[in-house]
C-alpha cells in the first residue's frame, strides 16, 4: 500500500540522545522563568546565527507583536499581503493599521511600492523574507532612513539564511524567527526576536515576563511569552543536527529543479547568488493557460496520488475578513500577489523525503 507524502515533516533529534536532556531537567526541578536550558539555548543560538542579541519566544507570533510593542509603533504599517496571517494579526493587535503593497517573483514587497504607500501616518515597515529569500534590504532601509520610519522584518522563513557570509537577521531595527514544527528549525513550537543591543534585549525579556525587573517589581505591561525548559533543550540538542538536515533539504531542492526544468507553464525559485538557503519550501507556480491546467485541479490531481502539497500563500491576508475592507486590500494594488496567490503549490520538502518520492511527484506534474 502506498504511503501519503505531506507536504512537510519536522526534523528531529535522535530521541534516545534527548532523554538525558529531560532528566537533567527533572533532577534540576526547573521549568522555566529563564532556566538552564533557556540561557544556554540563547547563547547557541546567537553563536550559530552570527548574532550579538536575541530573546527566545513560545511561539514564532509574540515576537512580532512585542518587537511593535517595545517600539512603541501607531499609526499605519507597511506590509506585505503574501505571508502568513499572523504577520498582519501582529499589527493589529498592537492598535495599528497594516497597509499592504504589492510584492516581486519571490513573494517579497517592492521598495518603490514602499514609497509610495508613505503617509504622514506610516511609523515602520514589516518586510517578510519570503520562502527565506531576502528582500531588498538595502534599498527597504534607504526608504526607512530618509522617511524616519522603524523596519521589523519577519524573518520567520530565515533560519540560517545569510546574505555574503553575514546573517540576513542583522538587517533591520529587529527581526523575528519561527520555531514551529513547519519550520526548517524547530522547538515544537518557538520562536526568537533579534535586536541590536543588551539595552534592548533587556527590554524584551521585560516584556515577555510580564513585566517584572526583580522578585516585585513590576516597570511595563508585559506578557507571557517565555520559552519553558523542554523545548529551549529540544532546540539546543537539534542545532547539533541543522546543517545535516538543511545539506538533505538542498539536495532535494536540486532534484526538483531538475526535473521540473523542462515543463512548460511550471515556474520555481531558483539560489540567489551570495545567498546561503535552508531550503524551507519548494514552492512552483502554475500558469494555467501555459501548462493546461489550473493550479487548484493539480493540487487535487496531486492529493489524488497521495502527495499533499499547500496553497502557500492562498488566499492573500488582504481577502480575509478583518482585512478586505482596508483601502490597500484593493485587488488592483496587488496585482502580483493575486497572481501569486492564484498559482502557487508549495510540494512537499523536508530533510527525509526520499528521492524517488520527489521523482514520483516530478511525474505527477
Amino acid at each position: 500500500m502506498q504511503m501519503n507524502i505531506t507536504v512537510t515533516k519536522p526534523s528531529m533529534p535522535p530521541f534516545e540522545e534527548f532523554i538525558p536532556y529531560l532528566e537533567d531537567i527533572w533532577e534540576r526541578k526547573i521549568l522555566t522563568n529563564n532556566g538552564f536550558y533557556h540561557q544556554e539555548f540563547e547563547k547557541e543560538l546567537c553563536k550559530y546565527l552570527k548574532i550579538k542579541h536575541l530573546s527566545i519566544f513560545t511561539n514564532g507570533t509574540l515576537p512580532l507583536t512585542t518587537a511593535l510593542q517595545s517600539m512603541r509603533i501607531t499609526g499605519e504599517v507597511i506590509t506585505s499581503p503574501y505571508s502568513f496571517p499572523a504577520t498582519t494579526h501582529s499589527i493589529q493587535w498592537v492598535g495599528a493599521t497594516p497597509v499592504f503593497v504589492d510584492v516581486d517573483n519571490f513573494g517579497n514587497i517592492l521598495p518603490e511600492k514602499i514609497e509610495q504607500a508613505i503617509t504622514p501616518k506610516t511609523s515602520a515597515i514589516m518586510p517578510v523574507h519570503c520562502y527565506g529569500n531576502p528582500c531588498k534590504v538595502n534599498e527597504i532601509q534607504e526608504i526607512a532612513d530618509r522617511y524616519g520610519l522603524k523596519v521589523i522584518y519577519d524573518a520567520a522563513h530565515c533560519f540560517g539564511v545569510e546574505i555574503n557570509g553575514k546573517s540576513i537577521l542583522e538587517h533591520g531595527d529587529m527581526a523575528t524567527l519561527s520555531f514551529h514544527a513547519t519550520k526548517s528549525f524547530n522547538t515544537l513550537e518557538g520562536g526568537a526576536l533579534i535586536c541590536r543591543d543588551k539595552a534592548t534585549k533587556a527590554r524584551i525579556d521585560y516584556l515577555k515576563n510580564f513585566g517584572f525587573a526583580g522578585e516585585t517589581k513590576i516597570i511595563m505591561p508585559g506578557i507571557n511569552g517565555k520559552m519553558d525548559e523542554i523545548r529551549a533543550a529540544y532546540g539546543l540538542l537539534l542545532l547539533k543536527y541543522i546543517d545535516k538536515e538543511i545539506e538533505k533539504r538542498k539536495k532535494i531542492a536540486n532534484i526538483y529543479r531538475d526535473m521540473l526544468a523542462g515543463i512548460k507553464g511550471v515556474r520555481f525559485l531558483d539560489d540567489i547568488e551570495n545567498v546561503k538557503h535552508n531550503y524551507i519550501y519548494f514552492p512552483i507556480f502554475v500558469d494555467e493557460k501555459e501548462y493546461g491546467m489550473s493550479r487548484d485541479l493539480l493540487y487535487e490531481k496531486l492529493k489524488e496520488s497521495g502527495f499533499y502539497a499547500r496553497r502557500y500563500f492562498y488566499p492573500l491576508i488582504s481577502e480575509f475578513l478583518p482585512y478586505k475592507d482596508l483601502p490597500s486590500s484593493n485587488a488592483k494594488n496587488l496585482p502580483n500577489a493575486m497572481k501569486m496567490a492564484k498559482e502557487v503549490i508549495c510540494l512537499p520538502m523536508y530533510a527525509d523525503l526520499a528521492a524517488e518520492d520527489v521523482e514520483r511527484i516530478c511525474g505527477v506534474l
